[in-house]
C-alpha cells in the first residue's frame, strides 16, 4: 500500500498574494487527532515533493483543509500555489504531532500562541469541544505582520461563533487576540513584547502566566517559538511531550 493518499482540491481561497488554503477530499480511512500535521505534496518530475502541513479542519469533518504561504523561490509552494479545483495532492497516511491535548498536564487557562500560518493547527483545537471540556479559557493569539495576513479572522469572528457544536462554548471560553506589526490595528506589537510588557493578560483580563493553571501551544516561525519558550521556561512551565505531560508543548515541524 502506498504511503500517501490521492486527494482532490474541492475548494482554493487565497487571503494574500502570499497566502492561501485549500480543501481537498478526505479518504474515508484517514484518521489524526486534531492539532496534528501530515506531509503533504506534489509529483515533481517524477518523485513526490513534501512537506509537513499541519491540518486545519477538525477529524470530525468530511474534507481536508490546509493553509499555506507562497515562498516564490519554494519548490513545493511556488508549484502547490497554483493548485485549483480538481488537482489532485498527496496526503500522508500517517498524520502525527506535539501539539494534542493530551501532552498537556490539566489547568484552567490554554493559550494558543501562533504566528503566521502557523495558526493552522489551533483551527481544529478551538472547534474541538474536548478542549472547551478541558479548559475554563481557551485564548488564541494570531500574529501577523500586516492585517490581510489574518487568515480565518471573519470566520473566528462569526460563523464560528455559530457553530452547531462547539458555539456556545466559543462564546462563553475562547478569547481570540489578534495582533500586527507593520500596520495600525487594535492590537500592534510581536506576540512576545505583549506578553513579557503585560499587555496582553491587561487586555484579556487575565494574571500572567502561572505554572499552576496556564497551559500553552505554539506553533510559528522559529524565532518565535525560541523566544516564547524562554517565557515560558522563566515562569516556570516545562514542555510537555507524548511521553509525559507538560506545561506547555510546540511543534517543531512548521513550514513559513
Amino acid at each position: 500500500m502506498s504511503a500517501f493518499l490521492n486527494e482532490t482540491v474541492t475548494h482554493v481561497h487565497r487571503w494574500t498574494d502570499s497566502q492561501f488554503s485549500f480543501r481537498t477530499t478526505r479518504d474515508p480511512g484517514f484518521r489524526f487527532e486534531n492539532g496534528q500535521f501530515t506531509m503533504i505534496g506534489l509529483p515533481i518530475n517524477g518523485k513526490p515533493l513534501l512537506r509537513a502541513y499541519s491540518i486545519v479542519s477538525t477529524k470530525y469533518d468530511e474534507y481536508l483543509e490546509f493553509l499555506s504561504i507562497i515562498v516564490p523561490t519554494g519548490a513545493l509552494t511556488s508549484t502547490l500555489s497554483k493548485i485549483g479545483v480538481g488537482d489532485s495532492i498527496l496526503v500522508g497516511r500517517k498524520p502525527t504531532g506535539t501539539l494534542l491535548l493530551d501532552n498537556l498536564k490539566p489547568g484552567k487557562n490554554l493559550y494558543l500562541l501562533s504566528t503566521g500560518t502557523g495558526l493552522a493547527p489551533f483551527l481544529s483545537v478551538v472547534r474541538d469541544f474536548e478542549t472547551y471540556e478541558r479548559f475554563e479559557k481557551v485564548i488564541l493569539v494570531h500574529g501577523c505582520r500586516t492585517v490581510a495576513e489574518l487568515a480565518y479572522h471573519d470566520y473566528l469572528t462569526g460563523e464560528l461563533l455559530q457553530d452547531e457544536v462547539v458555539g456556545g462554548m466559543v462564546k462563553n471560553q475562547l478569547i481570540y487576540y489578534p495582533t500586527v506589526t507593520r500596520e495600525e490595528f487594535r492590537t500592534k506589537g510581536r506576540i512576545t513584547d505583549l506578553m513579557t510588557s503585560g499587555k496582553i493578560y491587561q487586555d484579556i483580563g487575565l494574571p500572567p502566566l502561572n505554572a499552576e493553571t496556564d497551559r500553552v501551544m505554539m506553533c510559528g516561525s522559529p524565532d518565535m517559538l525560541r523566544d516564547c519558550r524562554t517565557i515560558l521556561e522563566e515562569a516556570g512551565l516545562k514542555e510537555g511531550s507524548q511521553h509525559e505531560e507538560g506545561e506547555y508543548v510546540l511543534e517543531k515541524a512548521f513550514v513559513g
